[in-house]
C-alpha cells in the first residue's frame, strides 16, 4: 500500500525534499490506520480514561493501574499493567502464526512497562461453525494461542469465542494481557536523555512481517492467504520466554531507562516512537542490527516485524552489563545508536536513509474526516416456534455452546495464581504478594502472621457479542460494558479499569463508519456508567473482505479487584432457592433466539444499576451460586448451572423472558431468598428451586420441558463434535 499522494505532499513539505525510499515506507507504515488511528482517533475522546487508580493511561505500550489498598513486603504499591492487541488479518492468512504472534506482541507490551505477565484473555470471532474454512481458522488460531501461551508460561484464564456469518472472510483475534509490577520497577516508552544508547535485545532480524502495519490497514483480498503471507510474522515462544526472564534481570539491576517492544513497523516504529514521546531524536546505524538473513537492505532492517525483540534505552555505562545479561539468556544484543536532541536519523553503509523529525513521524498523520450514516433501529419480527424447538436450537448453538474444546488446550493454572478455571463468569487470580506483605508486617509488629493478611484477587473478563452490536451498535456496545462488569460482579469484584479492542470494517463506507462510531459512543457511555476508566486499547479497521464487513465488534477486557478468595461457583449446588437478581426482561433484540430463527427486535433497555446488586448477592453469606445472564438468556444460564449432581426447576413467565439477553442480571442460588431480596438494591424475582436430580426442568407459560443433564451436555458439545 504506497504512501498516498496527499500524504506524500505533506512529507515533502515538512522535509523540504522528496522522501527517500526508506522514509516513504516508514511514513506509509507509521501513518497507516493501524498505527496512526486516522479514522478512529477523532472518536476516542468519548472515553473517560482517568481515575485515582490510573498510573499510566492511553498512549504507552500498556496501561498501568494501582491495586487499591495493597502494598508489597517493602511497603511499595502494587501495580497491574493492562493491554489488548488485535491480530486479525495475519490470523486469516496464517491462523497459527497470526494468533501466536498476537500473544507474543501483547506479552512484550507488558514487559516494556516493567511488568511480569500473569494472565491472558482471548476473544475470538469466526464465521459460521458449519463452514469448513471457519473450522480450519478456529483450529489454527486456538493451536497458535495455546502453543505460544503454554510455552511462555502465561495462563490463558478467560475470553470468549463467537460465531457470526459476517466473519467468514475476516476473523477477529483479540488478545489481552495482565502484568504485575512493583511501583519502583515501572518503565515507560519515553526516551529520557540525549547520549543514552539504544540497545536491541532478542531475536535476530529477518524479512518476516514486512509491511505488516500497512497490510493491517487495508481490506483483505480474495488471494490474501497466498499473496500476503510475507506480511505475517513467525513466532518463537521459547525465545520469548528467555526475553521475559532477561527483562526481569535487567529490571532487577535497574538497567532500563525506557523500553518499547518491536511490533507494528518494526524497529522504525519502536525507536521513532520512543524518542518522539521524549521530545527527542535518535541516530541509528541499521548495519549494526543483528540479522539472520544475508544481504538485507535498509528498508527491510527498518520495517521487518520479526518477533521477540525489545528496544531499550540504556545509560552508556550500563551497556556492557546489558550485553552480559542478554548473552546469559542466549539472546542477541546490538547497540544500534543513541538518543539525540535532533531528528530521527538512520544510516546504512555510509548513507543517511532517514532524516525526519521524530514527532512528525509519530504524530504528524492527518486525521480522516469521513462520512457516516447513522444505524437504523430494527423492527420487531418475532418467530413463532414451539418451546422445545426454541430450546433445542439455542442450547445447541455454537455461540451458547460449551467452549471447553477451546480452553482445555490452554494451560490456565501455570503460575499458581488461578482461583477460577475458565467456563464460568469472571476469572480470578490471586495476588500472593499482598498476603506476603501483610505477613511480613505482622511479624515485624510481633504477631505470628498466621492469618497472612487479606486475600486480594484480581478479576478479569473479556469479550463482546456481535449479535448485540449487529442489532444496535450503540445499545449493544453499551451492553458490552455492562455485561463485562456483571461478569466481575458475579465473582464479587469491584471494577477497576478496562481496555478495548475496537474492530470494524472499511471506515470509508458511510454505513460501516456510522455503525462503528455508534459502537464507540455506546461503549464509552457504558463504561462511564459503570464508573470504569478505559485506560488503553487498540483499533482495528478495514476488517472487510469479499464477503463484506465484520459487524462492529467492540471487544472489552475489564479488570476488577476483590478481597477474599472464597467466591460462590457458577454451578448450582442443589441445596437452595433460585432467584433472578435484576428481574425479568422480555425484549429479544440481539438474542441468540432471534439469530437462530432469523427474527429481529429492538435491543433491550439496559439497566446498569443492577450490576451492584449482583455484586452484593455474590458476596452475601446466604449465596451458594451465582451465574450472570448473557448469551442465550435465562435458558442458557440455567442450563449451565445444571450438573450430574444438581438440577434446576424454574418457572419463567414467557418465551421472551426465557431468551432475552438483557445484561446486568444474574441467577443466584440462595438459602435465604427473603433476606437476600432485602439486602440488594434491585428487583429480585423467584425462579424456583435447585434440585439434586441433575434435570433442567423449565415451565414457561404453563408448558413444561425437561432435559436430563446428559441431554444438556450433549446439546452444548457441538464445538467439540465439529472439531474433534
Amino acid at each position: 500500500m504506497p504512501l498516498a499522494d496527499s500524504d506524500r505532499r505533506l512529507v515533502e513539505a515538512e522535509l523540504g525534499r522528496d522522501p527517500t525510499r526508506a522514509e516513504a515506507a516508514l511514513f506509509e507504515n507509521l501513518w497507516s490506520e493501524h498505527c496512526a488511528y486516522r479514522s478512529s482517533r477523532p472518536l476516542l475522546s468519548a472515553f473517560t480514561t482517568d481515575s485515582e487508580d490510573v498510573v499510566v493511561g492511553p498512549g504507552d505500550d500498556a496501561a498501568v493501574v494501582s491495586v487499591p489498598c495493597t502494598v508489597d513486603a517493602d511497603g511499595d504499591d502494587l501495580y497491574l499493567t493492562f493491554g489488548v492487541e488485535s491480530h486479525n488479518h495475519p490470523s486469516y492468512v496464517d491462523p497459527y502464526d497470526g494468533a501466536a504472534t498476537g500473544v507474543g506482541g501483547i506479552v512484550r507490551d507488558t514487559l516494556s512497562m516493567g511488568a511480569y505477565p500473569i494472565a491472558l484473555a482471548d476473544s475470538l470471532y469466526f464465521g459460521a461453525l458449519d463452514r469448513e474454512h471457519s473450522r480450519y481458522l478456529l483450529d489454527g488460531v486456538v493451536e497458535g494461542i495455546s502453543d505460544y501461551g503454554n510455552a511462555i508460561g502465561v495462563p490463558t484464564v478467560t475470553g470468549s469465542t463467537q460465531f457470526h456469518e459476517d466473519y467468514e472472510g475476516n476473523p477477529l483475534v483479540n488478545v489481552a494481557c495482565v502484568g504485575l509490577l512493583h511501583e519502583d520497577r515501572l518503565v515507560t516508552a519515553a526516551a529520557k536523555e540525549p547520549g543514552n544508547k539504544l540497545v536491541l535485545v532478542g531475536n535476530a532480524t529477518g524479512r518476516d512481517g514486512l509491511g505488516g502495519a500497512s497490510f493491517a490497514s487495508e481490506d483483505l483480498a480474495e488471494d490474501a492467504e497466498t499473496e500476503d503471507r510475507p506480511a505475517v510474522q513467525v513466532g518463537d515462544p521459547y525465545t520469548e520466554k528467555l526475553l521475559i526472564e532477561a527483562n526481569e534481570a535487567l529490571l532487577d539491576e535497574d538497567l532500563v531507562a525506557a523500553a518499547r517492544d518491536l511490533g507494528a513497523a518494526g524497529l522504525g516504529g519502536a525507536s521513532s516512537e520512543m524518542v518522539a514521546q521524549g521530545d527527542l531524536g535518535a541516530r541509528i546505524d541499521l548495519a549494526d542490527v543483528h540479522q539472520r538473513e544475508p544481504n538485507m537492505n535498509a528498508l527491510e532492517i527498518l520495517l521487518a516485524e520479526s518477533q521477540e525483540r525489545m528496544c531499550y534505552e540504556v545509560e552508556p555505562g550500563d551497556v556492557e552489563r546489558v550485553a552480559e545479561i542478554a548473552d546469559r539468556f542466549d539472546l542477541g544484543c546490538s547497540v544500534i545508536g543513541e538518543v539525540t536532541d535532533g531528528n530521527y536519523v538512520c544510516e546504512f553503509e555510509g548513507d543517511v536513509v532517514v532524516d525526519a523529525p521524530a514527532q512528525f513521524l509519530a504524530d504528524g498523520a492527518p486525521m480522516n474526516d469521513l462520512e457516516r450514516v447513522e444505524p437504523t433501529e430494527p423492527e420487531a419480527d418475532l418467530p413463532d416456534v414451539s418451546l422445545d424447538t426454541a430450546l433445542d436450537a439455542v442450547l445447541s448453538s455454537p455461540n451458547t455452546a460449551s467452549k471447553r474444546w477451546v480452553y482445555r488446550q490452554y494451560d490456565h493454572e501455570v503460575g499458581n495464581r488461578t482461583l477460577r478455571r475458565p467456563g464460568g463468569d469472571g476469572a480470578l487470580l490471586a495476588l500472593h504478594e499482598v498476603s506476603e506483605a501483610h505477613s511480613a508486617s505482622d511479624r515485624a509488629n510481633g504477631d505470628s502472621g498466621e492469618t497472612g493478611g487479606p486475600e486480594t484477587a484480581v478479576a478479569l473478563s473479556a469479550g463482546a457479542n456481535p449479535n448485540w452490536t449487529d442489532a444496535d451498535p450503540y445499545e449493544g456496545a453499551y451492553a458490552t460494558a455492562v455485561e463485562n462488569a456483571t461478569n466481575l460482579a458475579a465473582v464479587g469484584a469491584e471494577p477497576l479499569a478496562a481496555v478495548d479492542c475496537l474492530n470494524g470494517g472499511n471506515p470509508e463506507k458511510p454505513d460501516v463508519y456510522g455503525g462503528f462510531a455508534a459502537a464507540v459512543d455506546g461503549l464509552a457511555d457504558g463504561c462511564r456508567a459503570m464508573d470504569v476508566p478505559v485506560v488503553g486499547g487498540n483499533v482495528s479497521l478495514y476488517n472487510d473482505s469479499a464477503t463484506g464487513p465484520v459487524p462492529p465488534t467492540p471487544t472489552l477486557a475489564m479488570l476488577g479487584v476483590r478481597h477474599g478468595y472464597d467466591v460462590p461457583d457458577s454451578a448450582a449446588t442443589g441445596e437452595g432457592t433460585l432467584v433472578l437478581v435484576g428481574g425479568h426482561d422480555e425484549t429479544l433484540g440481539g438474542s441468540e433466539y432471534l439469530a437462530q430463527f432469523d427474527g429481529s427486535d429492538v435491543f433491550p433497555d439496559v439497566d446498569d444499576s443492577t450490576v451492584a446488586a449482583v455484586r452484593s448477592a455474590a458476596n452475601h453469606d446466604a449465596t451458594l451460586a451465582v451465574h450472570d445472564v448473557s448469551d442465550g438468556g435465562l435458558a442458557v444460564t440455567l442450563a449451565e448451572m445444571v450438573s450430574e449432581d444438581a438440577g434446576v426447576d424454574a418457572d419463567v413467565p414467557s418465551i421472551g423472558a426465557l431468551f432475552s439477553e438483557a445484561p446486568g442480571r444474574a441467577v443466584v442460588e440462595t438459602t435465604a431468598p427473603d433476606v437476600l431480596g432485602e439486602a440488594v438494591d434491585a428487583p429480585v424475582v423467584d425462579l424456583g428451586e435447585a434440585t439434586t436430580d441433575g434435570v433442567l426442568s423449565l415451565t414457561v407459560a404453563s408448558e413444561t420441558v425437561d432435559y436430563q443433564y446428559e441431554d444438556v451436555r450433549d446439546a452444548r458439545d457441538v464445538i467439540q463434535r465439529e472439531l474433534d
